[in-house]
C-alpha cells in the first residue's frame, strides 16, 4: 500500500429505476465498503464515490408503465437507494446523481475534447425505428426471443436470463416495448468511439500490466480483446440524457455508458476542490467495485475513453464479484424475485450487520453464489451468536462477576503459554486479515476475524475462571490475568470486526467506554486498549438467535411477491409462417410412432441450461427423455403434464444420458415453447394418428 498517497473507491452507479437488493449489496457495495473502512482505519487519504445512473433507456421504461415523466422516476428513486445504503451503514463520502447539472457539464466537456481531438468516428447507420410510436428505438426498447437460450424477454442488448451479450438484429421475433410493432430499420447519424484502436494499449495496460487480477475480470477482458474489439456507438436518439454538444446534434443524447462512468468524475468534483488530485496524480491509486455484468464498461471501455481524453489516471484493480442468486434462482427484479434492502431493514430493525456478515461470508468472489433465508439463520445462529456474541459476552459477565465490574490487572509474575499465545496468535491473524483485504479476499478476511472469537472462547474454556472462582482468593490473579486479556481482545475484535460489522464494533466501544478512535488500525494487535481499574457498562447481546417462524415469514414472502411472466399479448404482430417442408408420402408419416406420455419425473441436467431429464409414462414402460426445454419450465411445472412422444426414435446419448424418445413442441409469436398434447386427458400410450 505504500506506493500510493491517496486512493479513489468507486461502486457501481445503480439504476435509478428501481429500489436496490442484496444482490447489489453483495456485488459491489459491501465490498467497497469493506474496503474503504479498512482504509480509514489505516488513515489513508481516501474517498468513497457513488450516486445514481439516471439516464438510460430503463428509466425512460419504467417512466412510461408509471405514467409519469423520467424525472419522476430517478427523484423517487434516488431517495429510496440512497436511504437503503445509509441504513445498511454503506459509508459513501458522496452520493450523488447523474441528473445534476454538474455531470451534465463535465459529461459534455469530456465528449467535447475528444471530438475535438478527432478521435470519433461519425457514422450514418440503419437503426431500429418503431413507426407505431415514432421513435428510434435503442436496445432495451427492443425485446424478443433469446437465439442462445430461448428466453422470449431477452433485451436488444443483454438476455437476463442466460447473460448473453446480444444485438437487436440477433433477436427472434423483435418487437418495440413501446407499442410491441415489428420495428424497422431507418436511417440515423451517430459518433462512433473506435474501440479497435486502442486494442495494442489495452493488452499491454491490462492483459501484461494487470495479471494480478481476479481471474473472472481477467478472463472476461481477454475473450473480449481476444475476440477483436468495434466501434461502438457513444450518442443514442433519445429526448433524456445529456445532449451531443454540437450544433448538428438534435434529439442526441450521450450513451448512458459514455456518460456513467464519468458520474465518478464528476462526483468528485462535486465533494472536493481537490477533485484532481484524486483523478489526475499518478500516486492514486483508483479501484473500481462492481459487479460482473459490468467488467467490459469498467475495464475496457471506461479506460479507453480516459487514455482517449489524456491527462487521468487509469483504474488499479476492478475487483468485480458474480452474480448472488435467491433460493436457487436468478435474481429478477422483473419477477419481483428478490430480498429489497429497503424491506429487509424494515423486517430486521438494528440487524444490519447480520446481513452485512452473510453477505460477506457467501459473497460470489468467483463464482456465482446462492442466498437463501435458512443459511442466514444458520450463520447468525451458530457463528454470530455461538462464537463471536457469545465470546465477548461471556467475557463482560465474568469480568462484572469475577472482578467487580472493572478491568482487572494483568499479572506477568503467573501468567503461562496460554497467555503468551493469545498475543502470538492476535497478531497473526491481524497480519492474515491485512494481507486478505488488500487482495480483495474479503470472505477469507471475515473468516480470520471469527476465527479471532473462536480462539477467545477457546482460551476462556481452557482457563475456567468460574471454576477458578471456587478459591478466590488463592486463584484471583489468574482470574484477573485471563480477563484482562479477554477484555482486550474483545477491544481488538471491535477493530478487526469495523470494516465488516460497524454497528456491532460501536457496541463494542460503547460497553467498552471507549472512544471510536480506538477503531484506528494501528491498535489491532495491542493488548493496553482498555485501562486497569476502568469501570464498564454492563454486557449486552450484539446478536440474537432468529427463530424458524422468522424465517419461514420471509420465504413465504418472497415467494408469495413472485411475478409470473405476462402472457404475450392477443394483438401481437404474428410472425411470418415458416415455408412447409419438402412433400413427403404417406408411408414415411406411417414410419413414425406417436404416443401419449405423461410426465412422472423432471429435473435438470447438470451443467445444461437448456436440458431436462424427464421420465415419461407410455403405458407400456417409462422411459427417460432428455428434452431441450428447460429455458422455459422449471422441472415442477412439467410432472404430470400429457405429452406427445416420437416413441420409436432411436435413443440418443445428451449429456451422458440416454434419452428414448423425443417430445413434441409447438413454438409460439413470442418464441414460447408450448405442448402439443391432447385436449382431454387419455390414457398413457394411446396412439397419436
Amino acid at each position: 500500500m505504500g506506493k500510493f498517497n491517496r486512493y479513489l473507491i468507486t461502486a457501481a452507479l445503480p439504476y435509478a429505476n428501481g429500489p436496490v437488493h442484496i444482490g447489489h449489496l453483495a456485488g459491489c457495495y459491501i465490498p467497497a465498503d469493506i474496503y474503504v473502512r479498512y482504509l480509514r482505519a489505516k488513515k489513508a487519504d481516501v474517498k468513497f464515490v457513488g450516486g445514481t445512473d439516471e439516464h438510460g433507456v430503463p428509466i425512460t421504461i419504467k417512466a412510461m408503465k408509471e405514467g409519469v415523466t423520467p424525472q419522476d422516476i430517478v427523484d423517487k428513486y434516488h431517495k429510496i437507494i440512497h436511504d437503503s445504503f445509509t441504513d445498511m451503514g454503506i459509508s459513501f463520502d458522496i452520493f450523488s446523481r447523474t441528473t445534476k447539472q454538474i455531470h451534465h457539464e463535465t459529461s459534455a466537456a469530456f465528449f467535447k475534447t475528444m471530438y475535438d481531438k478527432g478521435l470519433f468516428e461519425e457514422k450514418v447507420t440503419e437503426q431500429f425505428f418503431d413507426e407505431t410510436a415514432g421513435v428510434f428505438l435503442a436496445d432495451r426498447y427492443i425485446t424478443g426471443t433469446c437465439p442462445k437460450c430461448g428466453n422470449p424477454n431477452a433485451y436488444g442488448d443483454q438476455c437476463e436470463k442466460c447473460g448473453s451479450s446480444l444485438s437487436p438484429d440477433e433477436l427472434i421475433n423483435p418487437r418495440s416495448t413501446l407499442s410491441n410493432a415489428v420495428p424497422v430499420k431507418k436511417q440515423t447519424k451517430h459518433w462512433y468511439m473506435p474501440l479497435q484502436n486502442y486494442e495494442p494499449f489495452l493488452k499491454e495496460w491490462l492483459l501484461e500490466g494487470h495479471k494480478e487480477w481476479k481471474n473472472n475480470v481477467y478472463g472476461q477482458c481477454k475473450s473480449w480483446l481476444d475476440s477483436g474489439l468495434q466501434s461502438r456507438a457513444m450518442t443514442r436518439d433519445s429526448n433524456w440524457g445529456i445532449k451531443v454538444p454540437l450544433p448538428d446534434a438534435e434529439g442526441k443524447v450521450l450513451y448512458v455508458w459514455f456518460d456513467a462512468p464519468i458520474g465518478y468524475i464528476s462526483a468528485t468534483k462535486e465533494l472536493t476542490e481537490n477533485w484532481a488530485d484524486y483523478w489526475c496524480k499518478d500516486d492514486t491509486k483508483l479501484v473500481h467495485f462492481i459487479g460482473k455484468d459490468n467488467i467490459v464498461f469498467h475495464c475496457i471501455i471506461f479506460p479507453a475513453m480516459l487514455k482517449a481524453h489524456g491527462g487521468f489516471v487509469l483504474p488499479d484493480n476492478v475487483p468485480a464479484n458474480e452474480f448472488l442468486n435467491i433460493e436457487g434462482d436468478k435474481v429478477s427484479t422483473s419477477r419481483n424475485w428478490a430480498v429489497w434492502v429497503h424491506d429487509y431493514v424494515k423486517d430486521f430493525p438494528d440487524q444490519q450487520d447480520v446481513l452485512r456478515y452473510v453477505l460477506t461470508s457467501t459473497a460470489p468472489e468467483t463464482k456465482d453464489n446462492d442466498f437463501t433465508w435458512k443459511d442466514f439463520q444458520q450463520r447468525n445462529n451458530s457463528e454470530l451468536v455461538d462464537i463471536f456474541s457469545n465470546f465477548v459476552h461471556r467475557t463482560m459477565v465474568l469480568m462484572h462477576k469475577l472482578c467487580g465490574g472493572k478491568v482487572p490487572a494483568f499479572h506477568p509474575e503467573v501468567k503461562d503459554e496460554k497467555d503468551d499465545a493469545v498475543l502470538t496468535n492476535l497478531l497473526a491473524s491481524k497480519q492474515k486479515i491485512e494481507e486478505s483485504i488488500e487482495n480483495f479476499r474479503l470472505r477469507e478476511a471475515l473468516a480470520e476475524v471469527i476465527e479471532v472469537s473462536r480462539q477467545g472462547n477457546r482460551y476462556l474454556q481452557e482457563k475456567e475462571p468460574w471454576i477458578l472462582a471456587k478459591n478466590a482468593e488463592e486463584n484471583q490473579k489468574l482470574i484477573d490475568n485471563c480477563l484482562h486479556l479477554c477484555l482486550q481482545l474483545t477491544a481488538n475484535l471491535a477493530i478487526l470486526a469495523n470494516p465488516f460489522l460497524p454497528f456491532t464494533a460501536k457496541k463494542i466501544c460503547h460497553m467498552l467506554k471507549v472512544v471510536d478512535r480506538m477503531l484506528d488500525w494501528e491498535n489491532a494487535g495491542s493488548l493496553k486498549l482498555v485501562s486497569v481499574g476502568y469501570s464498564l457498562r454492563p454486557p449486552e447481546y450484539l446478536f440474537t438467535k432468529i427463530d424458524d417462524a422468522k424465517i419461514q415469514e420471509q420465504i413465504d414472502k418472497l415467494h408469495a411477491g413472485l411475478i409470473k411472466p405476462a402472457a404475450p399479448a392477443a394483438d401481437a404482430a404474428a410472425p411470418a409462417a415458416k415455408e412447409v417442408k419438402e412433400e413427403i408420402q404417406f408411408e414415411d408419416f406411417a414410419k413414425l410412432d406417436l404416443r401419449v406420455g405423461t410426465i412422472l419425473e423432471a429435473e435438470k441436467v447438470p451443467k445444461a441450461d437448456k436440458l431436462l431429464k424427464l421420465l415419461v409414462d407410455i403405458g407400456s414402460e417409462k422411459r427417460t427423455v432428455v428434452s431441450g426445454i428447460a429455458a422455459h419450465f422449471a422441472p415442477e411445472e412439467v410432472v404430470g403434464k400429457q405429452v406427445t412422444l416420437v416413441a420409436n426414435l432411436a435413443p440418443r446419448k445428451m449429456r451422458g444420458i440416454e434419452s428414448q424418445g423425443m417430445i413434441l413442441m409447438a413454438e409460439n409469436a413470442a418464441g414460447k415453447l408450448v405442448f402439443v398434447n391432447p385436449d382431454a386427458a387419455v390414457d398413457a400410450g394411446s396412439e397419436v394418428r
